[in-house]
């Protein structure tokens, strides 16, 4: 009984230990993931709550050990610094005055001012609760990594990175401020700064310039100096920013604010963008859009951030990517590229069958069956007499035999009946040229979603182009040393293949800014890695 009882008492003090270490290895995964719960012996019974933690953990070699047995290098398409904010807007000042540097400061004040409010206040105004404590702390390395460009240069190879491309933080709101005025010296200044930090990097690392779009004219404007004087190749270009409802003048600003539309760029707009399409043709520029859409909408929770997080990024780009294909901007400009980040790409999936769905459905031929004068009355009666419905039968009469022919007449005043009339479809195969070919999707790395690019399951086995895309400086990324690991996971899962893999890190966003501007990666570390991969046709945008 002794031995028994002693044995009972190992198993448990086992088990304990095993929990303990499933804690630790919680607590550690992004530090070292070489650890697993599979690695326990079968023998032992461990808590349910311990085995389910089995999926999410698996053993890893470092993001360092990784790239080293790749044969080709890792792209990451959007990684983020951390501009610190009183150091960045003084150096503003100093290039491009004052109206720059305290327009960016005055930005800034918006999450901290927000979260200053009660829950109470925030409801009240009709305002979302942001997301405090959104910088890494415990994490100090990576806290100094993602303000300082040079160290994050000098850690490239740890992180498993070969080339970064790299998107602001405290930037990303800028193409949203309201005055015109404030709106492009705050952006011009900012673009000259962060050009500045990078300038000697760019061997390995590039950042964005961002692209106002609030007109055609100053997007113009700001591609011209931030590709010819500032040497840019990537632009962050605005979308979804709010427009005023022409009805709602006069209203008081702090309801005014709901009053109003959002720009898609591609439809609906009363600006025509095809002069900045054709000027990113010229200058070799592939527009990215890094457009957010929470804060409205039915992402407006006065109380929890997550909430309003969760699917915003793909929100916001649905709605871009929606307007430019159905606004005929692929049809009309068929070379140009548009990414669109950090939603993932599993709505990118979605859309592309959806649209093909609607298209069956509210294309020329698909809304053409359903013409309301196709209706065979007499046939309609007689059923209705059938089956002995007097009461329809009588209405039907006093109606001539149309059923609703108010309701069917109004057409909204569209000049053709036919959703998709700016996409000139013809073929299955423009469905690939104008929304699988020129659309890339960026991915944070451990988004399991994105095995969806390469499946089989996507319309016309088209493969959809993922590009990878760490996210690194933000809050979500509580390592940089995990995102490459993580995003290996789908390899040693057996979800995705190394060919998969070496498109998803590399080739595709060669093809995303090297189709566009063929000279984006000379002299980078992956210029000729890069050049094999532009000197060859992709033949897998879709299954033959």
């Amino acid at each position: 009984m002794v031995a028994g009882r002693d044995s009972e008492n190992a198993g448990s003090k086992l088990e304990c230990e095993i929990q303990r270490l499933v804690a630790l290895a919680c607590r550690e995964r992004y530090r070292d993931r070489r650890w697993a719960v599979r690695d326990v012996p079968r023998h032992v019974t461990v808590h349910w709550r311990i085995v389910t933690l089995e999926a999410s953990m698996s053993p890893h070699r470092s993001a360092a050990e990784i790239r080293s047995g790749l044969k080709h290098p890792i792209i990451d398409a959007d990684g983020h610094w951390l501009e610190y904010g009183p150091v960045f807007a003084e150096r503003m000042r100093k290039a491009a005055g004052d109206k720059a540097a305290d327009g960016f400061l005055a930005t800034q004040q918006r999450v901290p001012e927000t979260l200053g409010l009660s829950i109470a206040e925030r409801k009240q105004r009709g305002l979302a609760m942001e997301g405090y404590w959104g910088r890494q702390s415990t994490n100090t390395r990576d806290r100094a990594t993602a303000m300082m460009p040079r160290m994050l240069y000098d850690r490239l190879d740890e992180i498993g990175i070969d080339f970064g491309v790299i998107y602001p933080t405290a930037g990303l709101g800028l193409p949203r401020i309201a005055d015109d005025e404030t709106r492009r010296a705050v952006i011009r200044g900012f673009n000259i700064v962060s050009a500045d930090y990078f300038a000697k990097l760019s061997d390995r690392l590039t950042p964005a310039a961002i692209i106002p779009m609030h007109t055609p004219d100053e997007a113009i404007a700001e591609l011209e100096f931030a590709t010819k004087q500032l040497g840019a190749k990537v632009g962050m270009f605005g979308a979804g920013f709010p427009r005023p409802v022409p009805a709602a003048e006069g209203v008081d600003p702090t309801l005014g604010r709901f009053a109003v539309t959002y720009e898609r760029l591609g439809i609906d707009s009363d600006h025509d963008y095809d002069a900045v399409w054709q000027k990113c043709r010229e200058l070799g520029m592939a527009p990215t859009f890094h457009a957010g859409g929470r804060g409205f909408g039915l992402r407006n929770s006065p109380s929890n951030f997550t909430f309003n997080h969760i699917g915003h990024f793909a929100a916001a780009g649905h709605a871009i990517a929606k307007g430019l294909f159905l606004g005929g901007v692929t049809r009309r400009f068929p070379d140009l590229h548009f990414a669109f980040l950090e939603g993932g790409v599993g709505w990118g999936c979605q859309l592309f069958a959806d649209l093909i769905e609607h298209w069956e459905r509210r294309g020329a031929k698909g809304i053409a069956y359903m013409d309301p004068k196709k209706l065979d009355r007499a046939l309609l009666r007689s059923l209705v007499e059938k089956y002995g419905y007097d009461d329809m039968a009588a209405e039907l009469t006093r109606r001539d035999g149309w059923p609703s022919r108010e309701e069917d007449e109004p057409t909204g005043g569209v000049p053709v009946l036919d959703d998709f009339a700016a996409c000139g479809i013809t073929a299955k195969e423009d469905w690939v040229d104008l929304y699988a070919r020129p659309y890339y999707f960026g991915c944070e790395a451990d988004d399991r979603m994105n095995v969806t690019a390469f499946g089989r399951a996507n319309p016309f086995g088209a493969r959809i182009n993922a590009i990878f895309s760490s996210d690194i400086g933000h809050f979500d990324v509580p390592d940089m040393l995990s995102p490459v690991p993580e995003a290996h996971e789908l390899v040693e899962d057996g979800l995705i293949t190394a060919e998969d893999f070496r498109d998803f890190t590399f080739a595709n966003a060669v093809r995303l800014w090297g189709t566009q501007n063929p000279r984006f990666f000379e002299g980078t570390v992956v210029a000729k890695a890069a050049a094999a991969v532009l000197n060859v046709v992709p033949s897998r945008a879709a299954a033959e």
